[in-house]
């Protein structure tokens, strides 16, 4: 699964001939080339498309909605795990809750989701965020996002609806009260698709990685404006979005979804990844979800680390219901692997803070490991656990209703030594 979002970036590969002037920081660039008005600033872009001018987008974005009425924007998953959406115009009452909104479809032979003889597919609303892409002044009723999963017309989950046996491993595991936090990594190239943001074409940055982590400088952070405003986005729309930060490869970001209880990690994982294709979007970047999107020199992958704790977890010597659900992870290793994510195989080496993708190990404070035990839940004797193999690509319905269903499985299992600190 290769995840992409094409649209904007701040500052593009065009060199330019003027320099910064006065409180708008407007500058000229190249003849010829396209260019992006913003609030009086032109910004370069690199992208063949029309440019886009802001304010007469901003003139029909700022009339008022008739009242009674929201926009809904359907979003679901295709038969290649990337995201697709439509909107429709519904009544308010129709949208308090996934359960009162109507069912929608959408041809499903044009996403690889059914034959263009019978094409119908049907969306099922599950999830309601609020739009941060069609704000409304307060008092409002808020424009939302939707996010469904998919059926055929006789009821039947599609193959591609990885939602459904998510949702099952969760049922009746509720007491658990299973808490996901997951790391999203992702990588930001020009739209030529070639060059991560920060690097020069066709070749690789004078200096390896390390000073690009948790950066700051122009030297040093690319793509800070679009986690910025994906943070900005998330948080408006409702997601439980609790952190970002630049990663170790340039080019290279992150940003980090919940606690979230259940299922619900995964519908807000989902519409983080729609949001953040919008946000690049307006942007004009190219942004994939490749685990390995630079396979020669000495460059870090990009995965979606997953940390788990139960309600036991948490609890005072919850530490041993975390040693039990490791040694399950660990027999389960292969399965778990095979449903971890496209193209993987090119990041779990065994380098670049990985484990070899054939070894099960875990170990405290170790991120080479499989499994990491973070030092306070080694002093404390609870928290959580971080399971390090899911690729950036991953789907999150399949890798949280997996780990849903290995931890809570009835089976003994071999017990598995960690690490010694001295790995770690």
């Amino acid at each position: 699964m290769l995840f992409q979002a094409a649209l904007v970036f701040l500052a593009s590969t065009a060199t330019p001939v003027g320099a910064f002037t006065g409180p708008n920081r407007a500058f000229t660039r190249r003849s010829g080339a396209s260019s992006l008005k913003m609030g009086g600033s032109i910004l370069s872009s690199q992208t063949g498309m029309s440019s886009l001018d802001p304010t007469i987008i901003n003139k029909y974005m700022d009339l008022g909605m008739p009242k009674g009425k929201v926009l809904a924007e359907y979003v679901w998953v295709d038969a290649k795990g990337e995201l697709r959406s439509k909107t429709r115009t519904l009544p308010v009452d129709k949208c308090a809750s996934p359960d009162t909104l109507p069912k929608w479809n959408f041809d499903g032979s044009s996403t690889d989701q059914a034959p263009g003889d019978d094409s119908e597919v049907i969306l099922r609303p599950q999830a309601i965020f609020r739009d941060p892409f069609r704000p409304v002044p307060e008092g409002d009723d808020a424009n939302i996002l939707v996010m469904c999963d998919t059926y055929t017309p006789a009821g039947e989950p599609l193959p591609s609806n990885t939602r459904y046996p998510a949702a099952q491993a969760f049922k009746g595991n509720e007491d658990l009260v299973t808490w996901f936090g997951m790391e999203q990594e992702f990588t930001l190239f020009n739209m030529d698709e070639r060059t991560p943001l920060g690097w020069p074409e066709q070749g690789f940055p004078t200096r390896p990685q390390g000073p690009y982590y948790c950066s700051v400088g122009p030297e040093n952070s690319f793509g800070r404006q679009i986690t910025d405003s994906l943070y900005r986005a998330c948080l408006y729309a409702g997601l439980e979005i609790s952190g970002t930060n630049g990663e170790v490869m340039p080019g290279q970001q992150e940003y980090q979804v919940g606690p979230c209880v259940g299922i619900d990690a995964g519908d807000q994982l989902f519409m983080s990844r729609y949001i953040l294709a919008r946000v690049c979007e307006d942007f004009q970047v190219f942004c994939t979800l490749h685990p390995k999107p630079i396979v020669g020199g000495d460059w870090n992958g990009a995965g979606m680390h997953t940390n788990v704790s139960t309600k036991e977890m948490r609890e005072d010597g919850g530490i041993e219901a975390i040693y039990k659900a490791i040694y399950k992870l660990g027999a389960k290793h292969k399965e778990h692997i095979a449903a971890y994510g496209e193209g993987n195989e090119l990041r779990l080496t065994g380098e670049f803070e990985t484990a070899d993708m054939d070894t099960f190990c875990y170990g405290v404070a170790n991120r080479g490991a499989s499994i990491r035990i973070g030092r306070d839940t080694d002093d404390e004797g609870k928290g959580y656990f971080e399971d390090r193999r899911p690729s950036s690509n991953c789907d999150p319905y399949t890798v949280t209703g997996m780990i849903m269903k290995t931890i809570t499985e009835d089976v003994d299992v071999p017990v598995i030594a960690p690490m010694s600190k001295s790995e770690a």
